[in-house]
């Protein structure tokens, strides 16, 4: 027989492949929450604007009630057959209170109700996302406050740069996470209209209200244009960019945990509990935590490519195609969550070799730019001869294997006469990164400021 709740025109029912690849109650289930959420609120609006019986709909909302309450005991039966989570709830509001179960469905259709569902789900995401990476931003603070004189190198091209401090270095991601949540609230704000009422393309004849349905719902306002409503997906792809991008962070963070915890370079531990072992090396430490947040970002990443090519060649309103937006985007959501998760369990774990740091900090001659810095200041040599006076310093040193600190004011002269005694002054990689107090520089005293300052802001956001 043909399905019961579309299939009016149809004689017989689908074949078995074709009810295998239309289905989506394997992973639409999801919405059950948001999709009660929005028929209550559509039905208030029909009850008021008297399109429905007031009789009727209280029925229909404790018929919906007792719906969700089974779905939340784990006592509903999903039924392939009936397709997707909203022909789900419809067909057990029709089991509970008979055929007025039908009403709910006046003025809307599966097309608007699926955009509605998952605006409402991409928007609880967001706000819980916001949560964790406002906790996650927390603990690299309090780490860079911990750690604001705490020296280690700085690289570029995985080479020895500059000094820096550790804490610096949680703060650079304290920024790149502000930015992440700064995109997903752009996102939030951008989606945070209510498709509800659009129906299947057109709009309805009925008198509904919606700016009602939306503003019962936590939206901004109504959709204005209806076929832009069932059609638009851009919400799902700002959040999966924005993502993608959080993901490409966690993803550099978690490479400098992989190599801070090799032997080789040796910055960092982590404890047992974000570590495994080797099934046949018994002297192994795997960082398999920071690995798979690194390896998890490529799912991630894959969604949003995957939704681009799904809805590039669409023509409007609603296709079927669309159907191909869900399963990746809860994945990489949920991976997200987690990779959030982990990280931040990380920060709380990591345990720095502070001294093997400080010592790897000096290595590279990675003050030759303060000597630079020092014959311009001092000697007002022009940058680039002072840039090349220190590089044929650098190679003295180098062809020694000493440091810069250990060659005598005879071989600096030998290169420029007027070098004096002060020089040594900034030869040390103390000093290096006490000198760099300009706005957003290392230095100490900036680290301390800065993440004091991230630490009350977060504080406020915390009490929001």
């Amino acid at each position: 027989m043909s399905n019961k709740m579309w299939g009016g025109r149809f004689a017989s029912a689908p074949d078995a492949i074709m009810e295998e690849i239309n289905a989506s109650i394997g992973f639409d289930y999801r919405f059950a929450a948001q999709d009660i959420r929005g028929s209550q609120a559509h039905l208030a609006m029909l009850a008021d604007a008297s399109i429905v019986s007031r009789e009727d709909a209280e029925a229909i909302s404790k018929g919906l009630d007792q719906v969700r309450s089974e779905i939340e005991a784990g006592t509903f039966t999903f039924s392939r057959a009936l397709e997707d989570i909203h022909m789900n709830v419809e067909s057990r509001l029709a089991d509970l209170i008979g055929p007025e179960a039908g009403r709910l469905h006046t003025a809307r259709s599966r097309n608007d109700q699926v955009a509605l569902d998952f605006k409402l789900w991409v928007r609880d995401t967001i706000d819980q996302m916001d949560v964790q990476l406002c906790e996650l931003q927390k603990e690299l603070a309090e780490k860079a406050l911990a750690h604001a004189a705490s020296i280690m190198p700085g690289f570029t091209h995985l080479q020895s740069a500059q000094p820096i401090t550790l804490g610096h270095h949680f703060l650079a991601y304290v920024e790149m996470l502000g930015r992440d949540r700064g995109r997903f609230a752009d996102a939030r704000r951008r989606l945070n209209e209510c498709p509800l009422g659009s129906a299947a393309l057109a709009g309805t004849s009925f008198p509904i209200n919606r700016e009602q349905t939306a503003h019962a719902l936590g939206f901004d306002r109504p959709t204005a244009n209806s076929l832009d409503s069932v059609a638009d997906r851009d919400f799902v792809l700002e959040t999966l960019s924005a993502a993608s991008i959080t993901a490409v962070h966690l993803s550099r963070f978690a490479e400098e945990i992989v190599l801070w915890a090799t032997p080789q370079f040796g910055f960092a531990r982590l404890s047992d509990s974000f570590s495994t072992g080797s099934s046949i090396m018994p002297q192994k430490r795997n960082p398999d935590a920071a690995e798979l947040v690194r390896g998890k970002s490529g799912r991630i990443i894959g969604a949003l490519t995957g939704l681009l090519v799904v809805m590039k060649g669409l023509p409007l309103a609603y296709s079927k195609d669309m159907q191909e937006d869900k399963e990746g985007t809860f994945d990489a959501l949920h991976s997200l969550s987690l990779c959030i998760a982990a990280m931040t369990g990380m920060v709380r774990d990591i345990q720095p070799d502070l001294k093997r740091m400080k010592a790897s900090a000096g290595a590279g001659y990675s003050t030759a730019t303060d000597l630079a810095d020092w014959l311009v200041k001092n000697l007002q040599l022009p940058f680039r001869r002072a840039h090349h006076v220190t590089g044929s310093i650098v190679k003295i040193a180098s062809d020694r294997g000493v440091g810069l600190e250990k060659l005598s004011l005879e071989d600096l002269r030998s290169v420029e006469p007027l070098i004096n005694e002060q020089v040594f002054s900034v030869l040390g990689v103390d000093k290096s990164v006490r000198s760099r107090t300009s706005y957003g520089g290392t230095a100490p005293t900036n680290v301390k400021t800065q993440a004091k300052r991230w630490l009350k802001q977060l504080a406020k956001q915390d009490r929001k």
